[in-house]
């Protein structure tokens, strides 16, 4: 039996944010797939938006990966997954290719996948050869080529192109009339543009893509691991009713694998639409989303307020995290500063505001372990309950988000991500936590 598996992998990388990796991602992923080619996409760091937008980019489920909050083997047994299933892995690594502890250089050296490295050159010519070659040997990184971004012509590629010397240009991608719309958390759910699937296309259309280099790229080779022990079914016979929809969406898909494997029966429902807490369920898993842009119609849906007021008297476990906290404060001001009642079980107010909040890796201390996960908000929560512990930042290991308690209640702006601690999350949904 096979110890290892090969696969053709890059990781798309860039000198900064805002270079266009998401973009350029999601035009060599929807080219790949539109040439025949089976191709998985993975993303660099925390994070819900991107995701999305690759996902409709590959229709393949996005799954994330980071050293830290994600952990090596689990980063490690994903890729030899997406190996055995597709030809071509692309990861989009997150802000710049050194940037955050650990970073995406770091990842692409863990696992010996070369870095494919987008850059902006809508203000540059041949200076693009100095920034790439620096790009490679700070690390260094293992290079396999440049995608130019916002090239205004065939002569502006020649010159970028000779500029890079042993590096190749791999593609090429114009100036677009039309970028991917954007809001104060990310991009625009890919779900609100109407016409998606047509503006990927024409990204596809419009990278001028080198297939002789593409078919020179080298096979990234992955040891096989062990088959993982099957996690101990701790929530076996209960059913976790998940809210999804516009409002509450920003959920990491394999949070939801580990309520699975922990034995509990999801049951999705959308407070948006006034959905009541389903009759069966024993926990509520409120997570993040935009309840902001959607404050007046929860402040209207009587029914689903209603109804987690009676699951929170009863003592159900409800675990609720950021756009899910904001849901059960007592208002929430959207960005227009118009106040709207919420579900009131967190007594407190929130309000949305134009600078960051909160960003960055954090980790929540519990009694079986650090739960990983991350935060990112513009909102704040002003309230007199007094937390019941705090996150640790990484790797800075200061005190970050507030994580409160009120009866049956777990509330925070921390994002946690699941598969780093399973028994955490099976006491979070317990009745023990009350």
């Amino acid at each position: 039996m096979s110890t290892h598996i090969e696969v053709k992998a890059l990781l798309v990388a860039a000198v900064a944010s805002g270079q266009g990796k998401t973009t350029v991602t999601a035009a060599l992923a929807r080219k790949l797939v539109r040439m025949g080619k089976r191709v998985r996409v993975f993303k660099c760091g925390p994070d819900f938006i991107d995701p999305m937008l690759l996902e409709r980019a590959s229709g393949v489920p996005v799954r994330s990966l980071d050293l830290w909050m994600v952990g090596r083997d689990l980063c490690r047994d994903q890729l030899v997954q997406a190996a055995a299933e597709a030809e071509v892995i692309l990861i989009e690594g997150v802000m710049g290719l050194y940037d955050g502890t650990p970073s995406s250089a770091d990842l692409a050296r863990e696992f010996g996948v070369p870095v494919m490295a987008v850059i902006d050159a809508s203000a540059m010519a041949q200076t693009a050869g100095a920034l790439v070659h620096g790009l490679r040997d700070y690390g260094p990184v293992e290079m396999a080529g440049v995608i130019a971004n916002r090239v205004a012509s065939e002569g502006h590629a020649k010159m970028v192109a000779a500029s890079l010397r042993d590096i190749p240009l791999f593609a090429t991608l114009p100036r677009q009339a039309r970028s991917l719309p954007e809001r104060h958390l990310g991009l625009v759910l890919p779900g609100e543009v109407g016409d998606i699937d047509t503006l990927l296309d024409n990204l596809a259309d419009q990278l001028v893509f080198d297939e002789a280099a593409w078919e020179q790229l080298r096979p990234v080779r992955m040891e096989i691991p062990p088959a993982p022990a099957a996690p101990t079914p701790l929530l076996a016979g209960r059913t976790i009713a998940v809210a999804r929809d516009p409002a509450f969406m920003f959920i990491y898909p394999a949070n939801l694998d580990v309520l699975h494997s922990l034995g509990a029966t999801l049951k999705f429902f959308s407070p948006l639409a006034d959905d009541v807490v389903p009759a069966e369920a024993d926990a509520v898993y409120l997570p993040g989303g935009y309840p902001e842009l959607h404050a007046q119609a929860l402040s209207q849906a009587g029914a689903w307020r209603a109804s987690i007021r009676a699951a929170h008297a009863a003592g159900m476990p409800i675990v609720a995290e950021c756009g899910g906290m904001m849901a059960l404060a007592d208002t929430l001001a959207d960005q227009s500063g118009a106040v709207w009642p919420m579900a009131g079980l967190l007594q407190g107010a929130v309000a949305m505001q134009p600078r960051l909040a909160g960003l960055g890796s954090q980790g929540l201390p519990t009694e079986q372990g650090v739960l990983r996960g991350h935060t990112f908000h513009y909102s704040r929560l002003e309230t007199t309950v007094t937390p019941a512990a705090h996150t640790v930042k990484h790797p800075s290991a200061i005190q970050g988000e507030a994580w409160y308690r009120v009866g049956s209640l777990t509330a925070s702006y921390f994002h946690a991500y699941f598969p780093s601690n399973p028994a955490a999350v099976a006491a979070l949904f317990s009745r023990s936590v009350s």
